[in-house]
């Protein structure tokens, strides 16, 4: 049996007997008051248990929640997850914004809150490569019906049905960035009475702002260029006024939150997200412009270029580039040399993701990609993150790892 606690000398100042030090270890120092100034950056704040002056406090708390953020329990979120929603939603212009534990949970969230059995949704050809794994997993048993449409958006409208609920754009695409006419696509849906939900992780909010050009709801994974140090998963969802209380609605039914310790990472990470951009972009530009000189390499995709077949719509929506530049090799390029040109970078990593400070590397397989576009008789597509390093030593990098083909 445990032995006694003896009571600490003294009493409170309400003349109560004093508490035992293990129970003053539990209680003390909730309230800290100070003098003085505000941090710059928001408090990190951990809670799941959220404690009230009264049950009618209580009440009146669980009551306006459905309508309003309310601090009322964790797997709602904290003060440090709505700080972050708040910047995401000025970033985006949104008018409110619910974050996911990783960029896909985000689509299937998205998904979720606003299609129901015996909807069709139309899913760009250029999404990120697991939704189409979502899709056949999720959408279809459920009864959901989907098909694809070119990247550019060209055979939309043709793949419309009167069952059509949802328009699921991306843009730039992954992998070789397609651009579609977003506000055409936009009108044309909603004509139709369709939502139009795009993925804007390229986009990152400064680039790119689906909702500004007609989008209802906009789906960033902030794994990457708002988090910026490849050591966080998240995802967010913005939406118009319009569209906000089924996402909503169904985030709160199914307990979705992030841990706050990371919402403060990705606030952080976004306090210098146009400056990082900025370096990205100058730097994928400068390797871009040498990748195209090389004779090794067909194509050099990168929606900047004067070259690329989106261009205009570039120019027209845009407001920069990132770090992403993705080469096609000669057609005939072998896999093995492919995968020698990899391994032997010295520079890059070999690496999936992207949007941190590093550059990364990583081969693209066009065929399982696509379904509407037909890249079989095209060369292997190599990936490039181009991180914060000089770009002359990514140059020199590369010049080395193509000498290997």
């Amino acid at each position: 049996m445990a032995a006694e606690h003896a009571p600490v000398p003294g009493s409170s100042a309400s003349g109560a007997p004093a508490l035992d030090l293990q129970t003053r270890l539990l209680h003390a120092g909730k309230r800290p008051t100070y003098a003085g100034g505000t941090a710059v950056n928001p408090p990190l704040v951990r809670a799941s248990t959220v404690l009230f002056e009264s049950t009618a406090q209580q009440r009146e708390m669980r009551e306006r929640r459905a309508g309003e953020r309310i601090f009322s329990y964790g797997a709602r979120g904290t003060p440090t997850g709505f700080a972050l929603e708040d910047a995401v939603s000025e970033l985006e212009g949104a008018h409110r914004t619910r974050l996911l534990p990783t960029g896909l949970a985000a689509i299937g969230m998205a998904l979720l809150s606003y299609l129901r059995p015996g909807d069709h949704v139309l899913l760009t050809d250029s999404a990120y490569q697991p939704v189409r794994h979502l899709a056949g997993q999720w959408l279809r048993p459920y009864g959901i019906e989907y098909d694809f449409f070119a990247a550019d958006g060209s055979d939309a409208q043709a793949r419309m049905r009167p069952n059509t609920r949802m328009v699921y754009a991306e843009c730039p695409g992954s992998l070789v960035y397609e651009m579609c006419d977003l506000p055409a696509l936009a009108a044309m849906a909603h004509a139709r009475g369709a939502l139009v939900v795009a993925d804007n992780t390229w986009g990152s909010g400064c680039q790119y702002r689906p909702l500004a050009l007609g989008a209802d709801v906009s789906v960033m994974a902030a794994t990457k260029y708002l988090s910026g140090h490849s050591d966080v998963m998240m995802g967010t969802v913005a939406t118009t006024e319009a569209a906000w209380e089924p996402l909503a609605a169904r985030c709160d039914a199914f307990g979705m939150a992030v841990s706050p310790d990371d919402a403060w990472l990705v606030l952080r990470g976004m306090r210098s997200l146009a400056a990082r951009l900025q370096m990205h972009e100058a730097h994928a530009l400068e390797v871009a412009h040498w990748l195209q000189q090389h004779p090794a390499v067909a194509t050099v995709f990168c929606p900047a270029l004067p070259t690329h077949p989106g261009h205009a719509l570039w120019l027209r929506d845009c407001q920069g580039t990132n770090g992403l530049v993705s080469l096609e090799l000669q057609p005939g390029t072998a896999e093995a040399a492919v995968d020698r040109f990899i391994d032997g970078l010295r520079l890059f990593g070999i690496g999936a993701s992207w949007g941190g400070y590093e550059s990364l590397a990583t081969a693209a397989h066009m065929a399982q990609a696509r379904s509407v576009t037909d890249w079989s008789a095209r060369g292997p597509v190599v990936r490039l993150h181009i991180g914060l390093e000089s770009p002359r030593d990514l140059i020199a990098d590369l010049e080395q790892g193509l000498a290997a083909l």
